[in-house]
């Protein structure tokens, strides 16, 4: 959403509301977000939480029921809990229809050894413990990258910037994306900055970032950034879809990522889940076409990014080693 089409499109209740003199202020221009994702447009689409092909196969079928428009599906499982064959068969049916598909890499804190993540203070979180777990998602990585897979999520400042110096040496393809998980987002525009010097071509913050942050983040970063309008329990369960527009007219470039709250996790994914998760991943879709009708009730649904556009544009990044 440009800021002349924020001018035009409707905000929600804002006329019956002026009516009774309960109008809100005017927005403001300069809190508007600069950039865009590279060629055209503000705003792309996900679906989280895919974790295998059934579970992919089930988003397809509703996405194309409801009409709802993908540019991402990412799954949070893990490349270690998918076969070489299920990888393949994601990589067929994403690209069939010009979709990037991104892939979890490697061990992670709270599936660790490491006590210190069930203390309250969470330890280390999700982060890569020890040069093992960090060897994992680079295995993963390497291993994804060979199968077709051209997105790869990270949770761990160390195993970001070794996948970058990886892509710039050759090691992994140089039009493999990195992503960096909501479990580690970061909350102010120094932390988001330096998640782009380190290698991330999109940045998932916490949905609890207020509009004013959104702004103080895009005025020192384009990066891509990824957002929860309806984010999972364990993320806080935060339902914001009465924000959308204003989400992009402030974020932009932004992923429009739709969680669901009020459903239990499914990380790590097994057979033993299949219910859930295939019900859970064809609720998301619907909650994506629930959030895209708003925006088309309030006509701010202009300027999404072509679909099959995937590449983040030119991004800041920090010296490698030679």
């Amino acid at each position: 959403m440009t800021d002349a089409s924020a001018t035009t499109a409707r905000r929600p209740g804002e006329q019956a509301l002026a009516t009774l003199g309960l109008g809100a202020p005017d927005l403001s221009p300069a809190d508007a977000s600069p950039h865009t994702f590279p060629g055209s447009g503000r705003w792309r689409t996900e679906i989280p939480s895919c974790e295998g092909p059934e579970a992919l196969a089930v988003v397809l079928k509703e996405a194309s029921r409801l009409d709802v428009p993908i540019h991402r599906i990412s799954q949070g499982s893990g490349v270690w809990m998918l076969t070489d064959a299920e990888i393949t068969e994601m990589v067929e049916a994403t690209g069939e229809r010009d979709i990037e598909l991104c892939l979890f890499t490697g061990p992670r804190g709270t599936w660790d050894i490491g006590g210190s993540t069930r203390t309250d203070s969470r330890g280390a979180g999700l982060r890569a413990r020890g040069h093992d777990a960090v060897a994992g998602c680079v295995e993963d990585a390497i291993r994804a990258a060979e199968l077709g897979v051209k997105c790869l999520l990270v949770a761990d400042e160390g195993v970001l910037w070794t996948l970058h110096r990886a892509r710039v040496a050759g090691i992994l393809p140089a039009d493999t994306t990195l992503k960096v998980s909501a479990l580690i987002g970061p909350v102010n525009p120094a932390a988001y900055a330096v998640y782009e010097n380190l290698g991330a071509d999109s940045v998932n913050v916490p949905s609890d970032l207020t509009l004013d942050h959104l702004t103080e983040i895009r005025r020192v970063s384009g990066a891509p950034m990824d957002m929860y309008i309806e984010a999972p329990d364990d993320l806080g369960g935060y339902v914001r879809m009465y924000e959308v527009a204003e989400l992009i007219r402030r974020g932009a470039p932004l992923y429009l990522k739709f969680g669901l709250s009020k459903a239990p996790g499914i990380y790590p994914y097994g057979h033993h889940m299949r219910e859930l998760t295939l019900a859970t991943a064809k609720e998301r879709v619907r909650r994506g076409r629930l959030a895209l009708d708003l925006l088309a009730r309030h006509g701010a649904d202009g300027d999404m990014a072509p679909l099959g556009s995937r590449m983040p544009g030119t991004l800041k990044r920090f010296d490698t080693p030679s």
